[in-house]
């Protein structure tokens, strides 16, 4: 059996003029989101991150790199 440790996956998060906030993972091009509050922009887009993911695997493609560990078969 082998334990494998997980790398973080970073976000960056930041805020508009206008209020809302946004999260956006740069090691998967396309994957941001917003949201009202930090807290639901940072909730949103790790739910994008985990749909491209599942994608990715519906569709028999490689998965995006920071989940290449989260998904290897040992």
């Amino acid at each position: 059996m082998e334990i494998v440790t997980l790398e973080r996956i970073p976000i960056v998060v930041g805020r508009e003029d206008d209020g809302r906030w946004w999260a956006d993972i740069e090691s998967m091009p396309g994957v941001m989101a917003y949201g009202a509050t930090r807290e639901s922009a940072i909730a949103a887009v790790r739910a994008v991150a985990l749909r491209v993911a599942a994608d990715c695997i519906d569709h028999g493609e490689e998965v995006p790199e920071p989940f290449a560990k989260v998904f290897s078969v040992a």
